[in-house]
């Protein structure tokens, strides 16, 4: 699908597939739209076909010009902060996905706290004179390094948090652990929930919340007694592949909160790859989300 920005508006040619639908079908079905949204748009006549306001019933016509008022200025959310080591995978009018860097927090987690990637995503949209909140879809734990992504106005913000809840957005990691594993591949289902022993640790209870990771070895190492894991979320459960893995008996590297020894600075676990579908054109993205520590360590427990 064609889409460009203009101003404030999203402009787009109507596909084929898209003949004969009304307005209302696309807000309401194609795009699954909020109705806070959709109600915004038509008492402020948002909608715009071939440069007129319309009856949203019309039928649409194949290549006709669709507008709507997307991309209105908004606070950033947070305080914009210059932060170098912000390392960009892709970007474009509709979303960003950024690769997270180590001993970082995703988002402040207080009022004005600084350092963060939303702080820096914030800097980098002032930069390029994009004013909109700096919206994540999904978060990484502080020392857990990889692929994030953020929307850029409200419509791609709904449908990709859609998308992460029906699973539509694929998300690998990588971890080293401590164990030899002997199963090449398998699927943990376990709910997990609080620890009331700990503030911040989680604990696989049946009273907790569904929780499913899915894992396959990548690479044993019977000298260091680890392996290098390849792991897929199907939920997205607080410390979710931590917990999973160390009630398995195979704790990560790095991670003492939950058994794992202090080998590594931080917990050995790696955001690495993140496919999806585009929210507006349904082009597939692929990202890879290269290592960003300094030292590295992965590489140097790989020799």
């Amino acid at each position: 699908m064609l889409t460009k920005k203009a101003g404030e508006w999203l402009e787009l040619s109507v596909p084929r597939d898209w003949e004969g639908l009304t307005i209302e079908d696309i807000l309401k079905n194609a795009w699954s739209m909020p109705k806070q949204m959709i109600h915004q748009l038509r008492m402020e006549k948002g909608v715009r076909l071939n440069g007129e306001s319309i009856y949203w019933n019309t039928p649409l016509a194949h290549n006709d010009k669709l507008r709507v008022h997307l991309f209105i200025e908004e606070d950033y959310g947070v305080q914009p902060e210059y932060i170098p080591e912000l390392n960009i995978l892709f970007e474009d009018d509709h979303l960003l996905i950024a690769n997270k860097p180590p001993r970082m927090d995703t988002h402040p987690n207080e009022e004005n706290q600084l350092g963060t990637l939303a702080n820096a995503i914030a800097y980098h949209f002032q930069a390029n004179g994009v004013f909109t909140k700096v919206r994540h879809i999904h978060r990484l734990d502080r020392d857990t390094t990889g692929a994030v992504i953020f929307a850029k106005h409200k419509l791609a913000s709904a449908i990709l948090d859609r998308r992460l809840e029906k699973r539509e957005i694929k998300r690998t990691y990588l971890a080293l652990v401590h164990g030899i594993i002997k199963q090449k591949k398998g699927t943990i289902d376990a709910a997990i929930g609080r620890d009331r022993h700990h503030p911040t640790r989680r604990r696989v209870s049946q009273r907790g919340q569904k929780a499913i990771t899915t894992f396959k070895v990548v690479q044993t190492f019977v000298n260091k007694k680890m392996t290098l894991v390849e792991l897929e979320l199907l939920t997205g459960r607080t410390h979710q592949i931590r917990v999973h893995m160390s009630h398995l008996g195979y704790p990560l590297a790095g991670d003492t909160l939950y058994g794992g020894q202090p080998i590594v600075p931080r917990q050995a676990l790696h955001a690495a790859r993140i496919s999806l579908e585009h929210p507006l054109t349904n082009e597939k993205i692929n990202c890879e989300a290269p290592f960003l520590d300094h030292p590295p360590i992965f590489d140097n427990l790989l020799v």
